[in-house]
């Protein structure tokens, strides 16, 4: 087996400690040290036996790579620090606030030849993984991603915060072109959309239909597909699934076998092993970069609808 590679964390809050948590316990990965701003998180390095740094420059020249999970305003200029510095990087969601950034970021990193991943964490969902083995000649999906409101996400709204895990797995299940869009969204406790919704028709005809809320009082995250011959239903949270088939005048229901996991794990083990493999080398996340652009573009959607709205109010 390889060595484990070197690795810190950049940014512990409620995100970033997970992370740490996880490397720690890797076998591919050796937890060097872990970044943040706010020295009272000290105590988080603590607990894992490892080094602490408010300044993540100090972990250049200790890592191979490195998990940012730094508010998302920070990301671009973080993650553009280490990959300069010839260090792998994985970025938490939303990539960037801006596209431009985000473009920045993968020209950088197929110039170095490093790996570049954004955190995604549903593409690693075992549920949508088997899913994604079932979905053929999509012609409708629905998904519903809702929270609790929580104000420790001050940088962005419900689209970039939460509805960009959706864009990402649509863009990748419908292969095709975006013909339009439709979005609605209104801001309620923060400056930025807090409940948003899209409909989005492709042009080999796929509708796909999202919502995204950080009002509501429970978590759901669930995502519907309907096709030719099937309703596929998966609750990502539960990791359990559902495929119902249309059998001459009859309806069957099946479940769908689903090998549970923490997707946060899958997750840094494909980064891990991308790196280990150079499968990732110079192959940074464009799926990543075109999720945000959609995201971005939806934005923009929605705050051109309620500027006319007050207009015209």
């Amino acid at each position: 087996m390889a060595e484990p590679l070197k690795i810190g964390v950049v940014g512990v809050g409620h995100v970033g400690k997970e992370h740490a948590r996880i490397l720690a316990s890797l076998p591919q990965a050796k937890l060097v040290g872990i970044s943040d701003v706010d020295p009272s998180k000290r105590e988080r390095a603590e607990a894992l036996g490892v080094p602490f740094f408010t300044n993540p420059k100090d972990l250049i020249g200790k890592v191979d790579a490195v998990s940012v999970a730094t508010p998302t305003s920070t990301h671009a200029a973080v993650a553009r620090e280490f990959l300069r510095a010839g260090v792998h990087a994985l970025v938490e969601k939303p990539f960037t606030l801006r596209l431009e950034e985000a473009e920045d970021l993968i020209e950088l990193a197929k110039e170095r030849n490093l790996a570049l991943q954004v955190g995604h964490i549903e593409r690693h969902n075992p549920g949508f993984r088997r899913v994604e083995q079932i979905a053929k000649n999509i012609r409708f999906l629905e998904i519903h991603r809702l929270s609790p409101f929580t104000p420790r996400i001050q940088d962005c709204g419900v689209v970039l915060d939460m509805m960009i895990h959706d864009l990402d797995i649509v863009l990748g299940l419908v292969k095709s072109e975006i013909q339009s869009f439709d979005a609605v969204g209104i801001p309620v406790l923060t400056p930025f959309e807090d409940i948003a919704n899209v409909r989005i028709k492709f042009k080999n005809g796929t509708i796909a239909d999202l919502t995204a809320s950080r009002l509501t009082p429970e978590r759901q995250r669930k995502i519907r597909i309907f096709q030719d011959d099937a309703y596929i239903s998966l609750d990502y949270e539960a990791q359990t699934g559902q495929i119902f088939r249309k059998s001459f005048l009859q309806i069957t229901q099946e479940k769908i076998e689903i090998q549970k996991a923490e997707p946060l794990r899958e997750e840094f083990e494909f980064f891990l092993q991308g790196i280990l493999t150079g499968k990732s080398l110079g192959h940074p996340d464009e799926p990543a970069r075109n999720a945000l652009a959609l995201a971005l573009e939806i934005v923009e959607a929605i705050k051109e609808s309620r500027n006319q709205f007050v207009r015209t109010g």
